[in-house]
């Protein structure tokens, strides 16, 4: 009686593969989505006008994409400079860099953008947790997920003393409170909430839980540094 060979398991590479082209066609599938309200951005965004462009969540949106090509560019400069230096993994620690900056810095200005009466309207500070959560709708409470889960995801990645899940929490909760406290400092208009503190953590956390499978150990951290040359045998 002939046993039938077992299949053979799909190579790293190959899974590799369909990871990245199942994420093309998730992200093509959300440009298709919301290619219209992003439209109406461009004009004012390809002539650099500050008011309809960079003051709009539209506007914001449509830049970070833009800005995508380059930002993997720059990942795969970094990535072939650190590997011509023997650094390893250098792929690894080129798009956990670039990736924390392209997929936060979006967000903070998001955040941080006045409401319709910076400096004049008092600071509002919301302290009772959940309170906020119930009006902030289902557009809120994604976006307040997504302010720090590229931190999140990336940061564990990057650097070993933040590869757990305790730390990717308070480096949420810290960077959260951080720009709560600028928007009440500088009066742009907006509740500094701690819902949004709250949300901005789970999403931190959520990320980096996502990612666990990349997770940089204590043991990888010398790799950061140039692999001396072997010494010549006597």
């Amino acid at each position: 009686m002939t046993h039938s060979a077992p299949l053979p398991t799909p190579p790293r590479r190959t899974r590799r593969i369909v990871l990245i082209g199942l994420a093309v066609l998730g992200l093509a599938g959300a440009l298709y989505v919301v290619r219209g309200p992003l439209m109406m951005s461009a004009p004012r965004c390809m002539a650099g006008r500050w008011h309809g462009c960079f003051d709009t969540f539209n506007g914001v949106v449509l830049m970070t994409l833009v800005a995508l090509p380059l930002s993997l560019l720059m990942a795969g400069a970094l990535a072939l400079r650190r590997r011509a230096a023997g650094v390893a993994p250098a792929w690894r620690l080129s798009l956990a860099e670039v990736g924390m900056v392209h997929g936060t810095v979006p967000f903070l200005w998001l955040t941080m953008m006045p409401g319709a009466a910076p400096g004049i309207a008092p600071a509002r500070v919301s302290l009772v947790p959940l309170r906020d959560l119930v009006t902030m709708g289902t557009l809120g409470i994604v976006g307040n997920l997504l302010v720090f889960a590229s931190l999140g995801f990336f940061a564990p990645m990057r650097f070993a003393a933040s590869a757990s899940l305790p730390r990717v929490l308070a480096l949420g909760a810290g960077c959260s409170i951080l720009v709560e406290t600028a928007q009440y400092v500088f009066q742009l208009d907006r509740v500094s909430s701690v819902d949004d503190v709250l949300v901005n953590t789970t999403g931190a956390a959520l990320a980096a839980l996502a990612s666990r499978h990349w997770w940089r150990t204590r043991g990888d951290a010398p790799s950061d540094r140039p692999r001396p040359a072997m010494a010549s045998a006597a």
